[in-house]
């Protein structure tokens, strides 16, 4: 079970980050700042959530938070097709500029997501450990499942998604395996002693 959670945290991150230059490329074009933005913000919310997952599973080493997270960034996975162009109109109006503009609607789209997405690892790598022994081979087993994850996610979605199906589709996929994920994890109350390796 963890092992499909850190694979398709991985996925869907990357998937949304590709994405997201389509959500906002009819108000901001698929300018350098558009890549840049959408990059800087996801890497930041990364970051951040590396950093605050990683204090909340040494406080509270159980899969019912990670369940919520994971059920958060798919809720935010699901309604971007619908808050996207709001969004977008919104900061477009206020006339940001090409570097702010595409800046701005990146951190409201997708901060929230990425941050959620960011906090998995660690609690992936605290449930899948009962004691400090085999820990460094347990964070890189997850931190190399995370980044096939987001290879596949990457090369899916640029190569084959976006050309086939739409923006929406798309979001909705994601929303959909986190939300699963997040389901299955929520029910399997999931502990430290429960899975000796992810």
């Amino acid at each position: 079970m963890l092992k499909l959670i850190a694979f398709f945290s991985g996925t869907t991150l990357m998937s949304l980050e590709i994405v997201g230059s389509r959500v906002l490329a009819p108000y901001f074009g698929s300018s350098v700042f558009v890549w840049g933005s959408l990059i800087g913000i996801v890497l930041a919310a990364l970051s951040s959530g590396a950093y605050v997952g990683g204090r909340l599973a040494d406080r509270i080493p159980d899969g019912r938070p990670l369940a919520i997270i994971l059920a958060l960034a798919g809720m935010m996975a699901l309604i971007i097709p619908w808050i996207g162009p709001v969004v977008n109109r919104e900061v477009f109006a206020l006339a940001l500029g090409p570097r702010s503009g595409p800046l701005a609607a990146s951190v409201v789209l997708f901060l929230v997501p990425g941050v959620s997405l960011g906090a998995v690892t660690p609690f992936v790598v605290r449930l899948s450990v009962a004691s400090v022994q085999g820990v460094g081979e347990v964070a890189g087993t997850v931190s190399a499942l995370s980044t096939a994850g987001s290879i596949l996610g990457t090369f899916v979605t640029a190569f084959y998604l976006i050309p086939v199906t739409g923006v929406g589709t798309i979001c909705y996929l994601n929303g959909g395996v986190l939300m699963i994920l997040g389901f299955l994890t929520w029910i399997r109350r999931l502990r430290p002693s429960d899975e000796a390796s992810p």
